[in-house]
Protein backbone atom coordinates (compact mmCIF):
# COMPACT_ATOMS: atom_id res chain seq x y z
CA UNK A 1 0.00 0.00 0.00
CA UNK A 2 1.06 3.28 -1.27
CA UNK A 3 2.50 4.92 2.28
CA UNK A 4 0.88 8.50 0.86
CA UNK A 5 -2.50 6.75 0.62
CA UNK A 6 -2.22 5.72 3.89
CA UNK A 7 -1.82 8.70 5.52
CA UNK A 8 -4.44 10.52 4.04
CA UNK A 9 -7.00 7.75 4.35
CA UNK A 10 -6.17 7.44 7.97
CA UNK A 11 -6.21 11.06 8.85
CA UNK A 12 -9.58 11.29 6.87
CA UNK A 13 -11.47 8.24 7.32
CA UNK A 14 -14.55 10.27 5.99
CA UNK A 15 -13.55 9.32 2.81
CA UNK A 16 -14.81 5.70 3.09
CA UNK A 17 -18.52 6.81 3.71
CA UNK A 18 -20.95 5.25 1.54
CA UNK A 19 -23.78 7.94 2.14
CA UNK A 20 -22.33 11.61 0.42
CA UNK A 21 -20.08 12.16 -2.11
CA UNK A 22 -15.93 12.83 -0.29
CA UNK A 23 -13.29 14.28 -1.75
CA UNK A 24 -9.75 15.04 -0.58
CA UNK A 25 -7.18 17.05 -2.59
CA UNK A 26 -3.24 16.48 -2.16
CA UNK A 27 -0.80 18.83 -3.92
CA UNK A 28 2.74 18.08 -4.54
CA UNK A 29 2.59 14.99 -6.23
CA UNK A 30 4.81 14.20 -8.60
CA UNK A 31 4.08 11.78 -11.56
CA UNK A 32 5.81 8.87 -10.13
CA UNK A 33 3.56 8.52 -7.06
CA UNK A 34 0.44 9.61 -8.91
CA UNK A 35 1.01 6.33 -10.85
CA UNK A 36 2.04 4.58 -7.44
CA UNK A 37 -1.21 5.07 -6.26
CA UNK A 38 -3.18 4.23 -9.25
CA UNK A 39 -1.61 1.35 -8.76
CA UNK A 40 -2.48 0.31 -4.72
CA UNK A 41 -5.96 2.20 -5.44
CA UNK A 42 -6.42 -0.60 -8.14
CA UNK A 43 -6.33 -3.36 -5.71
CA UNK A 44 -7.47 -1.89 -2.43
CA UNK A 45 -9.91 0.68 -2.72
CA UNK A 46 -11.88 -0.22 -6.18
CA UNK A 47 -14.34 2.44 -5.54
CA UNK A 48 -12.35 5.78 -4.98
CA UNK A 49 -11.51 8.28 -8.44
CA UNK A 50 -9.01 9.98 -8.61
CA UNK A 51 -8.28 12.66 -10.87
CA UNK A 52 -5.19 14.40 -11.07
CA UNK A 53 -3.73 18.02 -12.49
CA UNK A 54 -0.23 18.92 -12.91
CA UNK A 55 1.00 17.66 -9.32
CA UNK A 56 -2.88 18.14 -7.42
CA UNK A 57 -4.30 15.03 -6.95
CA UNK A 58 -8.10 14.90 -6.02
CA UNK A 59 -9.26 11.87 -4.61
CA UNK A 60 -13.08 11.01 -4.51
CA UNK A 61 -14.89 8.47 -2.99
CA UNK A 62 -18.60 8.31 -4.60
CA UNK A 63 -21.91 8.29 -2.53
CA UNK A 64 -24.77 5.96 -2.94
CA UNK A 65 -26.71 8.22 -4.61
CA UNK A 66 -23.56 9.09 -7.09
CA UNK A 67 -23.53 5.34 -8.29
CA UNK A 68 -27.00 5.02 -8.51
CA UNK A 69 -27.41 8.64 -11.16
CA UNK A 70 -23.93 6.83 -12.77
CA UNK A 71 -25.76 3.75 -13.83
CA UNK A 72 -28.79 5.20 -14.03
CA UNK A 73 -27.14 7.41 -17.02
CA UNK A 74 -25.08 4.91 -18.45
CA UNK A 75 -28.03 2.51 -19.06
CA UNK A 76 -29.94 5.21 -20.61
CA UNK A 77 -27.25 5.80 -23.26
CA UNK A 78 -27.13 1.93 -23.80
CA UNK A 79 -30.71 1.92 -24.67
CA UNK A 80 -30.06 5.10 -26.45
CA UNK A 81 -27.44 3.28 -28.84
CA UNK A 82 -29.29 0.43 -28.68
CA UNK A 83 -32.56 1.85 -30.36
CA UNK A 84 -30.61 4.27 -33.06
CA UNK A 85 -28.36 1.00 -33.62
CA UNK A 86 -25.54 3.61 -32.91
CA UNK A 87 -22.21 1.48 -32.47
CA UNK A 88 -20.83 2.48 -29.27
CA UNK A 89 -17.91 1.00 -27.01
CA UNK A 90 -18.90 1.51 -22.95
CA UNK A 91 -14.99 2.29 -21.09
CA UNK A 92 -17.00 3.08 -17.76
CA UNK A 93 -14.82 4.78 -15.04
CA UNK A 94 -11.64 3.22 -16.76
CA UNK A 95 -8.18 5.57 -15.75
CA UNK A 96 -6.68 7.70 -18.37
CA UNK A 97 -3.60 9.26 -18.28
CA UNK A 98 -0.98 11.16 -20.63
CA UNK A 99 2.15 11.88 -18.75
CA UNK A 100 3.87 14.59 -20.77
CA UNK A 101 0.93 16.73 -19.76
CA UNK A 102 0.79 15.77 -16.71
CA UNK A 103 -3.18 14.89 -16.48
CA UNK A 104 -5.20 12.06 -15.64
CA UNK A 105 -8.67 11.12 -14.84
CA UNK A 106 -11.38 8.28 -13.91
CA UNK A 107 -14.54 9.58 -15.30
CA UNK A 108 -18.01 8.25 -13.92
CA UNK A 109 -19.48 7.20 -17.56
CA UNK A 110 -17.45 7.06 -20.50
CA UNK A 111 -18.02 5.81 -24.03
CA UNK A 112 -16.33 5.63 -27.64
CA UNK A 113 -18.26 6.49 -30.51
CA UNK A 114 -18.20 4.57 -34.24
CA UNK A 115 -14.89 2.95 -33.61
CA UNK A 116 -12.90 1.79 -30.33
CA UNK A 117 -10.48 4.55 -30.12
CA UNK A 118 -7.50 4.57 -26.58
CA UNK A 119 -9.57 7.83 -25.00
CA UNK A 120 -13.17 8.56 -24.98
CA UNK A 121 -14.82 10.19 -27.22
CA UNK A 122 -17.75 11.14 -24.64
CA UNK A 123 -16.84 11.75 -20.49
CA UNK A 124 -19.39 11.90 -18.23
CA UNK A 125 -18.94 13.16 -14.92
CA UNK A 126 -21.89 13.11 -11.73
CA UNK A 127 -21.06 16.40 -9.75
CA UNK A 128 -22.68 16.26 -6.08
CA UNK A 129 -19.52 18.62 -4.69
CA UNK A 130 -17.47 21.13 -5.74
CA UNK A 131 -14.21 19.74 -6.81
CA UNK A 132 -10.51 21.44 -6.12
CA UNK A 133 -8.99 20.86 -9.61
CA UNK A 134 -10.61 22.16 -13.16
CA UNK A 135 -12.07 18.54 -14.66
CA UNK A 136 -12.20 20.40 -17.72
CA UNK A 137 -8.37 21.55 -17.47
CA UNK A 138 -7.69 17.67 -17.10
CA UNK A 139 -9.55 16.29 -19.93
CA UNK A 140 -8.41 19.21 -22.18
CA UNK A 141 -4.97 17.77 -21.81
CA UNK A 142 -6.23 14.40 -22.32
CA UNK A 143 -8.01 15.47 -25.45
CA UNK A 144 -11.14 14.08 -24.94
CA UNK A 145 -13.62 15.79 -27.36
CA UNK A 146 -16.77 15.87 -25.31
CA UNK A 147 -18.02 16.54 -21.58
CA UNK A 148 -20.59 16.43 -19.80
CA UNK A 149 -21.37 17.20 -16.30
CA UNK A 150 -24.74 16.03 -14.72
CA UNK A 151 -25.06 19.00 -12.38
CA UNK A 152 -28.79 20.36 -10.78
CA UNK A 153 -31.16 17.60 -12.30
CA UNK A 154 -29.09 18.65 -15.71
CA UNK A 155 -26.81 17.91 -18.41
CA UNK A 156 -24.13 20.98 -19.49
CA UNK A 157 -21.92 19.88 -22.76
CA UNK A 158 -19.27 20.80 -23.60
CA UNK A 159 -17.00 20.46 -27.02
CA UNK A 160 -13.50 20.51 -27.22
CA UNK A 161 -12.11 23.20 -29.97
CA UNK A 162 -8.86 24.48 -30.48
CA UNK A 163 -9.43 27.43 -27.73
CA UNK A 164 -10.74 25.10 -25.39
CA UNK A 165 -14.23 23.64 -24.08
CA UNK A 166 -17.22 25.49 -25.26
CA UNK A 167 -20.29 24.63 -24.00
CA UNK A 168 -23.09 23.55 -26.36
CA UNK A 169 -26.79 22.54 -26.30
CA UNK A 170 -26.05 18.67 -27.80
CA UNK A 171 -23.57 16.12 -28.40
CA UNK A 172 -21.64 16.36 -31.20
CA UNK A 173 -21.45 12.18 -31.32
CA UNK A 174 -25.27 12.09 -30.83
CA UNK A 175 -26.91 15.22 -32.81
CA UNK A 176 -30.53 13.69 -32.20
CA UNK A 177 -30.37 13.24 -28.83
CA UNK A 178 -32.52 15.34 -26.28
CA UNK A 179 -30.53 15.95 -23.49
CA UNK A 180 -33.68 17.34 -21.83
CA UNK A 181 -35.70 14.01 -22.43
CA UNK A 182 -32.77 12.16 -20.87
CA UNK A 183 -32.62 14.05 -18.00
CA UNK A 184 -36.10 13.34 -17.20
CA UNK A 185 -35.37 9.55 -17.09
CA UNK A 186 -32.28 9.95 -15.48
CA UNK A 187 -33.69 11.08 -12.22
CA UNK A 188 -36.71 8.36 -12.39
CA UNK A 189 -36.62 6.52 -9.09
CA UNK A 190 -37.01 3.15 -10.94
CA UNK A 191 -34.12 2.37 -13.19
CA UNK A 192 -35.91 -0.18 -15.35
CA UNK A 193 -39.15 1.75 -15.27
CA UNK A 194 -36.76 4.61 -16.66
CA UNK A 195 -35.05 2.53 -19.45
CA UNK A 196 -38.45 1.00 -20.57
CA UNK A 197 -40.26 4.26 -20.91
CA UNK A 198 -37.48 5.77 -22.27
CA UNK A 199 -37.07 3.45 -25.26
CA UNK A 200 -40.91 4.10 -25.86
CA UNK A 201 -40.63 7.91 -25.68
CA UNK A 202 -38.03 6.96 -28.22
CA UNK A 203 -40.36 5.43 -30.23
CA UNK A 204 -42.53 7.71 -30.88
CA UNK A 205 -40.28 10.73 -31.43
CA UNK A 206 -38.90 8.63 -34.29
Amino acid sequence: MNPLLIEKLNAHPELLSDQTDQQYTITGVSWQAYEALLSDLGDDFPGLRVHYLDGTLEITMPGRRHEVLKDNIAGLLRAYFEETRTRFYGLGSTTFTVEAKRRGAEPDVSFCIGTNKELPDIAIEVVHTSGSINKLDVYQGLSVAEVWFWQGQQFRVYHLLEEGYKRCDRSQFLPDLDLTLLATYVQYPEPLDAVVEFRQALGETR
